[in-house]
């Protein structure tokens, strides 16, 4: 993603010692559901079936990476 459509500046604007945005590469349980419309609650139906996206533990925080997610809503997607 270009730097314009993160931060809404111009590049010619840009301070090149600012700081540039760190992009999330994984998303929590929490999130995850808010990004799908689902509850946690549900989630942790679908997890109990074995139907939930693949997770990954840091430390004590489980996520779910953008890729994982896809897969998630792709194997769930009807053939056309």
């Amino acid at each position: 993603m270009a730097r314009r459509e993160i931060t809404g500046k111009k590049l010619s604007d840009a301070n090149p010692h600012e700081p540039q945005p760190v992009p999330t590469l994984a998303m929590s349980i929490p999130q995850f559901c808010a990004a799908h419309s689902i509850s946690e609650g549900f989630y942790y139906k679908l997890k109990k079936q074995q139907l939930n996206p693949r997770e990954m533990k840091v430390g004590t925080r489980t996520l779910i990476t953008f890729e994982a997610a896809a897969d998630w809503r792709a194997k769930r997607q009807r053939p056309a």
